[in-house]
Order: C-alpha cells, then sequence, then structure tokens
C-alpha cells in the first residue's frame, strides 16, 4: 500500500476515532513526513527495522537548541508517531513489522520547575500591587486580567491552553468547572475564593462583548488571549516578584499538584484533577510524597528505642 495514502487515512483515524487534537495531528503528520522523506519511503513495506535505526541514527546527530544533539524526548516523538502508525496499520490488517520493534529511548529523570512559596505569595501579589498603583483604565484591567489568571492557574492546575479556552460565561456561583481536556476528556476542577473573587472582579471591570473569559489587546482589537501572551504577562510578573528562576504557567500546575500532595492529598486524586491519562505521568511528583513520609518516619519510627 502506498505510504501517503495510508498516512492520510491514519490521520483521520486519530482526528475523528481517537479525538486527537488538531496540534496532535499536525504533529504526528511532521514526524512521519520527515521519516518517509529521509528514508525514501514509498510504500508500507519500505518501513524497516535497519532504515528507522538509520533515521534515529539521523536524528540523533541533529543540532539541538541547547546542545549538539537533538533531546531524546523530541527523537521519542518521532517514534511514538511512528509506532502509533504501526498499530493502525496492525489493526487495519496491512502489512507490515510490528510495533513492538520499535523501542524508546530511555529519558533522565525530569526535572520540575518548582516555585517555593514564599515565591509563589510574592508572584501572586504582584499583579495586585501592581493595580494599585495604576491610573490608566485598561491597563488596570490587565492587572486585574493577571491576577485572575494566576488564581486561576493555581487554584485548578488547568494547562495554559484549557485556561485560554475558557469563556465569560463561566458560573462564578458554583466551586466547580467542567474542562474538556486533552483527548477530548472532561474532568472537574475546582475554584479557590481567591480565583471566584479575582475572576469576578475582572469580569465587572470588562466593558467588551468578546465571549473569551481572558482577553488580551488593545481595547478595539481584543482577541482571546494566547498561550504566549499569558506566558509574555507572566514573566513580567515573575520579574516584579524579584525570581530568578524560570517560571511557566506550568510551573504553577506543578505549584498546584505539589501543593496538594505535601497537604496530605493522595496521589490518584491529584492525577484526575489534573487530568493526566496515566498515573506514571503523575508520578514525577512522588518526591514530594517521599519527603513526606521521611518526616513521618523521623517523627513516630523507633522512639521507644532511644
Amino acid at each position: 500500500m502506498e505510504v501517503e495514502a495510508a498516512k492520510r487515512q491514519f490521520l483521520e483515524y486519530i482526528e475523528i476515532e481517537r479525538g486527537r487534537a488538531v496540534k496532535t495531528i499536525e504533529n504526528y503528520d511532521h514526524y512521519l513526513t520527515r521519516y518517509f522523506s529521509r528514508m525514501g519511503i514509498k510504500k508500507v513495506g519500505d518501513i524497516t527495522e535497519q532504515n528507522i535505526r538509520e533515521f534515529r541514527l539521523w536524528l540523533n546527530r541533529q543540532p539541538g537548541s541547547r546542545s549538539n544533539s537533538m533531546k531524546r524526548r523530541t527523537q521519542n516523538y518521532y517514534m511514538i508517531a511512528l509506532r502509533a502508525f504501526l498499530k493502525f496499520l496492525r489493526k487495519r490488517d496491512i502489512a507490515a513489522i510490528s510495533p513492538e520493534k520499535i523501542e524508546l529511548a530511555k529519558l533522565p529523570e525530569r526535572q520540575l520547575d518548582l516555585i517555593t512559596p514564599t515565591e509563589l505569595e510574592r508572584l501572586m501579589r504582584s499583579p495586585r500591587e501592581a493595580f494599585e498603583k495604576e491610573r490608566n483604565p485598561h491597563k488596570a484591567r490587565q492587572y486585574l486580567r493577571d491576577r485572575a489568571i494566576l488564581e486561576m492557574l493555581f487554584s485548578t492546575g488547568l494547562r495554559v491552553a484549557e485556561l485560554c479556552a475558557l469563556n465569560a460565561d463561566i458560573d462564578l456561583a458554583r466551586d466547580e468547572l467542567s474542562i474538556r481536556g486533552k483527548g477530548d476528556k472532561v474532568r472537574v476542577v475546582f475554584l479557590s475564593s481567591a480565583a471566584k473573587d479575582a475572576v469576578r472582579t475582572y469580569l465587572k471591570a470588562r466593558d467588551d462583548m468578546e465571549e473569551a473569559l481572558f482577553v488580551d489587546g488593545r481595547p478595539k482589537k481584543l482577541h482571546r488571549i494566547s498561550p504566549r501572551d499569558v506566558q509574555r504577562h507572566l514573566k513580567s510578573y515573575v520579574a516584579r516578584a524579584g525570581i530568578t528562576n524560570a517560571v511557566t504557567p506550568h510551573t504553577l500546575r506543578h505549584a498546584f499538584a505539589t501543593d496538594l500532595l505535601s497537604n496530605g492529598a493522595d496521589i490518584r486524586s491529584v492525577q484526575q484533577l489534573l487530568g493526566h491519562a496515566s498515573i506514571n505521568t503523575t508520578q514525577i511528583y512522588t518526591h514530594i510524597t517521599d519527603a513526606h513520609l521521611r518526616e513521618i518516619h523521623k517523627k513516630f519510627h523507633g522512639k521507644n528505642r532511644e
């Protein structure tokens, strides 16, 4: 079978039947196309262990953004896409090599971008302090918006794309909110009093008709805020708060998870609140529970032998 025709069927399958996001489909298309083009793959039968290995060697020798070679995590994305493609072929009874032939490269343990409680408090105060000094109404609304964004991110653990997709018709009389996340899966997140108050104050200051909850741009040219906009605004508050480490919207998602775990939440509940499909993804936070268990051991173990 012609590989381009098979790829088109595969991309349609993951979009329609698997409900994958448009960005995921675009990425899979890019990864597969690059492999097919580099290795001269014309038909499904041209895919072999040998040329997959050659492609992996080629990827590993491509320059990365911060090193002499492409990150292993990025290289794995190519193999994940190819493995999913091969699984699709097997599902459709199209002869091809087994997807189990592809093993992913082992990755170093993921390092979290963390923020201390003191830094977090300074960051959360920054837009409020800026608002109190501002006399320009448009800029004042921006500070109210940014305060609401920070409170929402920390209260809910939302991904930044999920936050940007929210509309202004949310029901602030309720403490919960339904979110459609990755893979079109719906989960419930919960709003703190501080988050509801910040959003309510921001919405009262709005005088536009945009449907988005958070907007950016000049008064006459407002648009739904984008993840890049959020990152750009956050960067200015990080500087205001005197934080030297890199802080991204995802850092606040980490702060949300670590706050729950350090206060006694179980990891399965945190998995659900974060919208992780697998508990393995949530396991990156186990160092928090490990530290908590260490303190319990010190406090309670072997007291009768002292």
